[in-house]
Order: structure tokens, then sequence, then C-alpha cells
């Protein structure tokens, strides 16, 4: 199987952005948002690996920073772009911030909504890096109980929010989702960032990225994020009353109230 990295363009505008969704949505997820933008941009909206029609060669292997920025690279010569936009949600965010360290100087602007990749978390990284919890993710595919029975004993004791919680028991709420949490979780965990690196490229640089958050948000908790952005010079950080998984469409209604924010 060759590897394919599918991607819709919407619009035909002079400006261009590059999308990437977040876990478990697809490129047709930004419609909305793309409706609310100024029309001088042209959207590639990008499907992620493991998700809609995007293909890797080796799917059980885990996907490389050198082998994506490769895949993005034989994109930006086909479609020969050499200047354009950034916009990702939640777990997208880690293609759009290897665009960035590759390629720093091709990129205009950023818009980042709850960013995954940002803040170490930790029940992320036990559950993705010692190979005794990658073998229990493996094995809740088919058989979840035990996974779902340790979620509920956290909750229980207050050791995980309640809330995220509810997040993850939804997700596993069926083989097709726990494959593709195994899958993205296992596949994408090599896909780590250096923050002093990237926070020294956005500044050298000069980049404008704004940040949108959810004040509810138990995911991509807004306080992980502070430490970093406040280390940047041209930041702009937009807080919303929403939680994680609405918070593209609350992205949306916040853009066709503030029309003037929507250019690229």
């Amino acid at each position: 199987m060759k590897t394919q990295l599918h991607y819709q363009r919407y619009g035909t505008g002079p400006r261009a952005i590059l999308a990437f969704h977040g876990y478990g949505q697809g490129e047709g997820h930004w419609r909305n948002l793309i409706a609310a933008l100024d029309p001088g941009v042209t959207v590639y909206a990008f499907d992620l690996f493991y998700h809609g029609r995007s293909r890797l060669a080796r799917p059980d292997a885990p996907l490389t920073k050198k082998r994506l920025g490769e895949v993005m690279d034989d994109f930006l010569r086909e479609q020969q772009l050499t200047r354009y936009g950034l916009l990702a949600f939640s777990m997208g965010a880690k293609f759009a911030l290897t665009l960035l360290e590759n390629h720093p100087e091709q990129v205009e602007k950023i818009w980042l909504i709850a960013p995954d990749g940002l803040q170490r978390q930790f029940w992320y990284k036990l559950a993705t890096s010692p190979a005794v919890m990658r073998g229990m993710l493996g094995r809740a595919v088919l058989r979840p109980q035990r996974l779902l029975g340790l979620l509920d004993t956290l909750a229980q004791r207050r050791l995980v929010n309640t809330g995220l919680v509810r997040f993850a028991q939804w997700q596993l709420d069926s083989r097709e989702k726990r494959l593709r949490v195994y899958r993205s979780w296992t596949g994408f965990r090599n896909l780590t960032f250096d923050l002093t690196h990237l926070r020294r490229l956005l500044n050298q640089h000069q980049i404008p990225i704004t940040f949108f958050l959810g004040q509810h948000d138990r995911v991509i908790p807004y306080a992980g994020l502070q430490p970093f952005i406040s280390g940047l010079q041209h930041a702009h950080t937009v807080v919303l009353n929403a939680g994680h998984a609405g918070l593209l469409h609350d992205v949306t209604s916040w853009l066709r109230r503030h029309p003037q924010e929507a250019g690229w």
C-alpha cells in the first residue's frame, strides 16, 4: 500500500491555508469554519493518517517527523506553495507544528485551536510510552472492559477529571473507535517538540499566532499552555466558554460575531 495524504481544496483565493483536523474527525469538519473565513483564501483541508481517506504505507510503524515532512514537502511541491497559513485543531497541531519546524520562513500565520503537542500530558505519556500500557491499550481494542474499569477507578479516586473520563469513554465505545485510538496514539507518539526551539522559531520569524482555547477544556487545559504562550512575542489568545469536543463550533460562531478577525 502506498502512502496517501488525502486533502480537499476549498475556495480559490490567493492566500493558502493548510488545515489539520482533530482526533476522530475528517477534513469535512472544517467546512463551517471555512465558510466564516475571509473569501480571499484557499484552504487545503487534510485527513490525518488513520482518519478518512489518508493511508500510510506502513500503518503499524510510528510516524516520524522526518517521514511526515517528506510527505508534506511532496504536497507543497505539487501545489507550488511557498507561503501559507496553518490552521489546526487538537491532535492536528502536531502536523502543523512539524511544518513550522521544517519551513518557518514559509509560514505566514498560525491559528491553533486547543492544540496538542505543546504541553506535557502525563496520562498520554503513560498510555503510549511504556510497553505494558501500549499492550493494555492494544488489548482493549478487542476487550475494553479492563481499560474502562481502570478509567472508572481513576475517576472515583479523583485522579482524573470526570469530564475527561467521560470523553475517553465516548472515544472507546466501539471497536472502530478503539482501533483508531490505538493507532493514533501509538502512531503519532514520535511527533514531539522542543518547546524552547518552537518559541525561538516563532519569535525569530515574527509569525503571528492565535490560540483558541476552551475555558472548560479538560483535554487540552488552558492553564497548561500558558507557560508556552507567555514567551511568544506575537501571540493572541481567545478563550471561549466551551469544552473540547464542541470547540470548532464555538470558534466558528466567534468568527461570525467578529468578522474583522476572519482575515488572513
